[in-house]
């Protein structure tokens, strides 16, 4: 098994960008700094990571280059996990899946929040004139500096894992399987649950201000996908609510306490969760990117 413990000095190089990465880290003591372009002239820091974060998590999941330099801050030390060692590390303590899911819940709350703002400002700024270019300038140099330290495109991610990962999928070693009928609610926008939701059969609507004048369809999702896992991971209350679309619509209701039960019964569900989290994030640092490239194009003209 090579799970390893590892020191780095301050400022000293964990991994690369654009590196393949076969492994994953989590820091078990100090911080680390994440950057994009890291030894340019235009170089940013995109992130700080403290204790008990992981890193390097997407390339193991997806198969695909490291996206941005990891420095030491301080003095630090990490535990690294080879890709094949990661279902002896879940097994070792089966409370890190749960960590694990938070953390890649929380990277993909704080990317969507992200690609938000630049929507919201790239919309401003296709309507604006040269005054009310200037005027907003200090929100657009954040989304400026990031292009221009991440010029080189990203290729979109590939479905391919998680494809791969739904083909072994099945119902063994699940929580409680329900059953519900066409625009039966199954969880409500403003409830706080501490569940997360597996689609099995039909199709479920993610609705928001569902029963109302103003009612709007989000998203529709098909077998096998998820959604709901903020309220597994952060018990915050439901931004969406989620409608049961046809007649025998079959959903796995999956609470913190399910998890070691489903991993080790099922492994590959909790690896389809996470491939499907990995994946989301990517596309979303593709979206956003591509977006601060076009208001870098727009703010230049």
């Amino acid at each position: 098994m090579s799970i390893a413990e590892k020191s780095f000095r301050n400022s000293e190089v964990i991994i690369k960008e654009g590196e393949t990465g076969f492994s994953f880290f989590q820091i078990l003591e100090g911080g680390v700094f994440v950057y994009a372009g890291f030894g340019k002239d235009d170089q940013i820091k995109l992130a700080t990571l403290e204790e008990g974060e992981y890193f390097g998590e997407m390339a193991i999941l997806e198969e695909y280059p490291r996206s941005a330099t990891i420095i030491a801050k301080g003095n630090v030390r990490v535990l690294e996990i080879h890709e094949s060692d990661i279902k002896a590390y879940l097994e070792e303590d089966p409370s890190r899946i749960k960590k694990l899911l938070t953390h890649l819940s929380d990277r993909v709350e704080s990317m969507t929040r992200d690609y938000k703002e630049a929507e919201e400002l790239l919309g401003q700024l296709r309507e604006a004139d040269e005054p009310k270019k200037k005027s907003l300038f200090s929100k657009l140099k954040k989304h400026v500096d990031i292009y221009q330290s991440n010029k080189v495109e990203l290729p979109a991610p590939s479905a391919e894992p998680l494809r791969s990962a739904a083909e072994a999928f099945s119902e063994e070693g699940s929580g409680e399987l329900v059953a519900y009928n066409a625009c039966n609610v199954i969880s409500l926008a403003g409830e706080t649950e501490d569940s997360m939701f597996v689609i099995y059969e039909g199709r479920v609507g993610l609705y928001e201000n569902f029963g109302e004048m103003n009612e709007k369809l989000v998203e529709e999702l098909r077998p096998i996908s998820f959604f709901g896992e903020r309220g597994l991971v952060a018990e915050e209350p439901r931004v969406l609510t989620a409608v049961a679309e046809t007649d025998n619509t079959c959903v796995e209701i999956i609470r913190p306490d399910d998890l070691e039960s489903i991993f080790r019964n099922c492994p590959v569900k909790i690896e389809y969760i996470l491939r499907s989290m990995s994946y989301r994030l990517r596309k979303l640092n593709v979206d956003f990117l591509d977006t601060c490239r076009e208001i870098t194009a727009l703010y230049n003209k």
